[in-house]
């Protein structure tokens, strides 16, 4: 009788911890569901952190200016007609991203006449052209980043 009772002892204190534990977990779950509902209304409140930038107007990005003139599509080609300079840069093309309903699109960078390949220093009219036959998004959102600035411009 007495070995009977030593192995009941065990069970007794291991519903004991899994009860504490359902409890803690359901705890935990409840303070996660505050907490991204605090988030959720937080993100409704705030406002939005960049407008569109308007065809034709100048803006400063960092360390470029850019003036984003016309869009023009030709077959599955995107044509962006921009003047931009400000610093030397081969590579400062990627800085640009088009943003459409389905995708993110980079700028096609292979070097063509006319084609914006990098940014220079001297002011320079150029197009930056995005390959957008896969990307079934009908809406159209430029986006250049420079370091922590940010600029868009709606273009569809």
């Amino acid at each position: 009788m007495g070995s009977a009772m030593c192995r009941d002892a065990p069970i007794a204190s291991g519903a004991m911890k899994t009860r504490t534990l359902l409890l803690l977990s359901v705890g935990t779950a409840l303070m996660i569901l505050l907490a991204g509902g605090a988030l959720l209304f937080q993100l409704s409140t705030q406002e939005s952190t960049s407008d569109s930038i308007e065809l034709g107007a100048l803006a400063s990005v960092g360390d470029i200016d850019v003036t984003v003139l016309a869009a023009v599509v030709t077959g599955d080609l995107l044509e962006v007609d921009v003047e931009l300079g400000g610093v030397d840069d081969v590579n400062g093309i990627e800085s640009f991203r088009l943003v459409t309903g389905d995708r993110r699109l980079d700028p096609v960078t292979a070097g063509q006449e006319g084609r914006c390949v990098e940014i220079t220093a001297a002011p320079q009219r150029c197009t930056i052209d995005f390959d957008i036959g896969a990307s079934a998004g009908t809406s159209r959102v430029l986006v250049l980043r420079r370091g922590e600035e940010q600029a868009t411009w709606r273009l569809g």
